[in-house]
Formats: C-alpha cells, sequence, structure tokens
C-alpha cells in the first residue's frame, strides 16, 4: 500500500491516475491541473492479477477506501466511494482482466485515491480497450447494473481514452473538508490482512 502527499506530476508512483485526474477536472469545469498544480493526497491499493472476483479482495479494498478517506477528513461521503469501488473493481475483474488475458500486456487491476482540492476521485485500471457503455438492463437479470450504481452515487464519471495498456475508469465526488479522524490501528491491520491471505 503506498499512501502520500506528493505533487502529481513528480510522482512516478501515482502517473496511471493523472490522465483520470485530468478528465475529471475538465468534466467538473475545474480545468486539468498543470505542472504546478497543487498538492494532493494519494492512495494506491496493492495490484490484483486474479482472473476471478475475489470477496474478500473486494472487501478489502472498501475497508482500505473508508479508512483512507476517514484519514484524509473527507468521510462525508466513504459509503458511497466504497460502493463503487466494489463496483468498478467487479467489473474490471470480471470482464477486462478476462477479456485482455490473452494479450499478456497492459496495466493489472489497480485501484487508486485521489483528493485534489475538496472532492475525491477513486480510478480503477485495467489491461482492456474496451470502453464501458451504459446498458439497459434486463428487467430480471443479474448483471448489467454496475455503470447504473456508480452514475447513481457519483457526481461524474468517466473513462481515459484505450490505450495499448488499458484504460482507467474514474468516479468524482464532492465532499466537505473535515478533521481527519484517524482509523484504529487494529482496522488498517485487518485489511492488510485481508489482501495477504487474498494474494496467498
Amino acid at each position: 500500500m503506498t499512501a502520500q502527499t506528493v505533487r502529481p506530476a513528480g510522482s512516478s508512483g501515482c502517473d496511471w491516475l493523472m490522465p483520470a485526474a485530468e478528465m475529471a477536472a475538465l468534466a467538473s469545469g475545474n480545468g486539468a491541473p498543470g505542472p504546478a498544480a497543487m498538492r494532493v493526497r494519494w492512495a494506491c491499493f496493492p495490484e490484483m492479477a486474479t482472473p476471478r472476483v475475489d470477496a474478500s479482495l473486494i472487501r478489502a479494498a472498501r475497508d482500505f477506501t473508508v479508512v483512507t478517506l476517514q484519514r484524509w477528513g473527507v468521510a462525508e461521503r466513504r459509503e458511497d466511494v466504497a460502493v463503487v469501488v466494489s463496483e468498478l473493481l467487479t467489473n474490471a475483474l470480471l470482464h477486462a482482466l478476462p477479456a485482455a488475458s490473452h494479450a499478456r500486456t497492459g496495466w493489472p487491476v489497480r485501484l487508486g485515491l485521489l483528493q485534489p482540492g475538496r472532492g475525491v476521485m477513486c480510478a480503477v485500471a485495467d489491461p482492456s480497450r474496451v470502453e464501458p457503455v451504459l446498458q439497459q438492463p434486463e428487467h430480471l437479470g443479474e448483471t448489467g447494473r454496475g455503470l447504473h450504481v456508480i452514475a447513481a452515487l457519483s457526481d461524474q464519471w468517466g473513462c481515459t481514452v484505450p490505450t495499448d495498456m488499458g484504460k482507467v475508469i474514474w468516479a468524482m465526488f464532492s465532499a466537505r473538508l473535515a478533521p481527519p479522524v484517524p482509523g484504529p490501528r487494529s482496522r488498517r491491520d485487518r485489511w492488510q490482512h485481508q489482501v495477504a491471505g487474498a494474494r496467498s
């Protein structure tokens, strides 16, 4: 897990998040951040290479999201962000990773959180070049509602232009800043333990 306060342009650890952050800033009317962009907080969840949806891994990513937002003092919409993170990761593991597995190139599935100012962005990278499209789910169908949930809970969402490495799907949430709430040490240890167990 990586969590730091950095200038985006100078950090290789969050480079993959920058195109999504620029798109989100443009979509919200704030303009793309320039080289002297204000400091932002970012955090990345460990990469996921499993070609299946692992419930314990998704749960660990949700816990990571909630704890990170509490630490940043933007926990107001933590439940919405956590649900969107679950949907993005499930879609990536269920559809994008298997579709791109034959190519053996591209990004792994990974989750990043970014706090540019008063907003929060969650983003999930995957190796597929197929862009997400909102479709009308079947009335009694059990799938096909993920993007509708993402659109309903986030202020805005979108996708970077796919490249040979894949794409990044992002969602933005406005939030009021509050004093950071340090999460209990045991809770952070719990999701780190869940990640270790899920990846072993």
